[in-house]
């Protein structure tokens, strides 16, 4: 695995900057701490530096030589509201707050690219280095394309990164068209007649109609969706009640919902509000439903996604970048930079032995230091070859 000899230098120092974050998570549109690091590292590597964007957002613009070519290299900055079960070093310090996705680590890797491209400037055009807050529900790629990210720094493409626990480290997934999936919210209040529990009968109750909605909704994927398409539910919350012995007046029930189509999109959003409605209106109760479209796919350019894989390739080797791979159903808000340019988001494994394997979102995870420098050269390779000198 060629990584580029000077990332490999400060590999360790990487690692301090990665773990520092680790144990200093912050939530979404919060990224104070974390905003204020990056941009005293990139001032201090003679980086322009443009902050304020989506509140804790910034961009980082290195430029060289004469040539109009542009180049955007993104990095997720914020962390998951959820308790650290680890026990290193460098755990979290802040209680409920937990950098369980690798953000950390995407952060990190982008400023190793960015110290050696400011070191070597062995690019012709401009680099805009865009550290992103809130993508964990908070669509921070959203608002800093709505607040003129583009407009203000023109990217002729944009490419970003993702850590993946199932890929062994050193291999990459560089996969044209929908990589990952749109993520929406569902929100179910149902409304009912509250009592004593040991009178139901005068009662409505809005804990039996709800778990009657849950069941009734996991039909729309088993037998309303295409088998040849993919669509995922989880109702992953529940809540009802404040005692043993009271019926409550209204019962509330949200999740998330999953699709790679846009019409199994809408269908997914007309049939759970049927659903619950029609369901609660059965024990004559009331359901209302909100549906919320959070991300839309992620898709990468194909022309983009061949060049990122050549990048990738003089990195790890061909054989080691994975060119077709069926879609994740997670989603990203990346996808709202792929709306307005071209580009293209990787996949890039962080499973070595012992290290890196714990899926994301759960309390044992860990980023994998070891990735550091092997995004950090794959990001450096792309810039020197899509910005190439003469």
């Amino acid at each position: 695995m060629p990584i580029i000899n000077r990332i490999a230098d400060f590999a360790s120092e990487m690692t301090a900057w990665r773990q520092d974050f680790h144990a200093h998570p912050e939530l979404g549109f919060q990224e104070r701490r974390t905003s204020d690091i990056v941009a005293a590292k990139l001032e201090s590597w003679g980086i322009e530096v443009h902050r304020g964007l989506a509140t804790t957002g910034l961009v980082g613009v290195l430029r060289n030589g004469s040539g109009g070519r542009s180049i955007g290299l993104r990095a997720d900055m914020d962390c998951l509201p959820m308790e650290e079960q680890n026990g290193f070093a460098h755990r979290s310090t802040v209680p409920g707050r937990m950098h369980a996705c690798g953000h950390d680590g995407h952060t990190a890797t982008l400023l190793g690219a960015a110290k050696y491209l400011a070191e070597t400037k062995n690019f012709d055009g401009t680099v805009h280095f865009i550290f992103q807050p809130a993508e964990e529900g908070g669509g921070g790629g959203r608002v800093m394309v709505e607040e003129g990210l583009f407009d203000r720094f023109p990217c002729d493409a944009v490419y970003g990164i993702h850590n993946d626990p199932t890929t062994p480290l050193g291999e990459a997934k560089v996969v044209p068209g929908t990589i990952l999936a749109a993520s929406d919210r569902v929100f179910i209040t149902i409304r009912g007649v509250g009592g004593h529990a040991a009178r139901p009968h005068v009662a409505i109750d809005p804990v039996l109609v709800g778990a009657h909605v849950l069941v009734a909704l996991q039909a729309l994927v088993a037998r309303r969706t295409d088998p040849l398409d993919s669509a995922v539910l989880s109702i992953t919350q529940f809540h009802a009640g404040s005692a043993n012995n009271v019926i409550p007046d209204e019962a509330k029930l949200s999740g998330t919902v999953r699709t790679l189509l846009p019409e199994t999109r809408d269908l997914m959003e007309a049939q759970i509000a049927r659903v619950a409605e029609s369901t609660a209106a059965a024990h004559e109760a009331v359901a209302e439903v909100v549906y919320d479209r959070l991300y839309p796919p992620t898709v990468n350019h194909e022309a983009e996604t061949a060049r990122a894989a050549l990048a990738a390739a003089k990195v790890l080797g061909e054989s080691r970048v994975i060119r077709d791979a069926p879609p994740i159903m997670g989603g990203e808000d990346f996808s709202f930079m792929l709306l307005k340019r071209p580009g293209a988001f990787v996949m890039m494994g962080q499973k070595g032995a012992g290290k890196g394997g714990v899926p994301v979102h759960h309390p044992r995870y860990d980023f994998n230091d070891e990735m550091l420098p092997v995004g950090a050269s794959y990001f450096a390779a792309l810039v020197e070859q899509e910005l190439t000198r003469g």
